[in-house]
């Protein structure tokens, strides 16, 4: 018993690893894998810009509903802005159900 389960072990480790070369089947549509990560900037005067297009509050709320909930979104914001503007983005995105939001910082030193 405790050989065939080191069978099974090593075989579906070669195989989750892409060791084992498979001839895999073709279908009419694919989904895309890599799902690109989108951005949202805010600069010093509070301005909203969503992949480098200037946007209002509104608008970036339209725009990310038409995202899939598993886009990654980096947020950039100028450290001067106010903490509200930052806040209401925040909440946008958590309204929304998105999950994998990630803050831009600099390292200090």
């Amino acid at each position: 018993m405790l050989v065939l389960l080191t069978i099974v072990l090593t075989t579906s480790t070669f195989i989750a690893a892409g060791v084992i070369s498979l001839s895999l089947p073709k279908a009419s549509h694919t989904r895309a894998e890599v799902i690109e990560r989108q951005t949202i900037a805010i600069d010093q005067n509070g301005t909203i810009y969503f992949n480098s297009a200037k946007v209002a509050l509104g608008e970036l709320a339209v725009r990310i509903r038409l995202l899939d909930r598993d886009t990654p979104l980096l947020i950039r914001a100028d450290r001067e802005i106010r903490l509200q503007t930052f806040v209401d983005v925040l909440d946008l995105l958590n309204n929304g159900g998105f999950k994998r939001v990630a803050i831009q910082t600099e390292r200090k030193g």
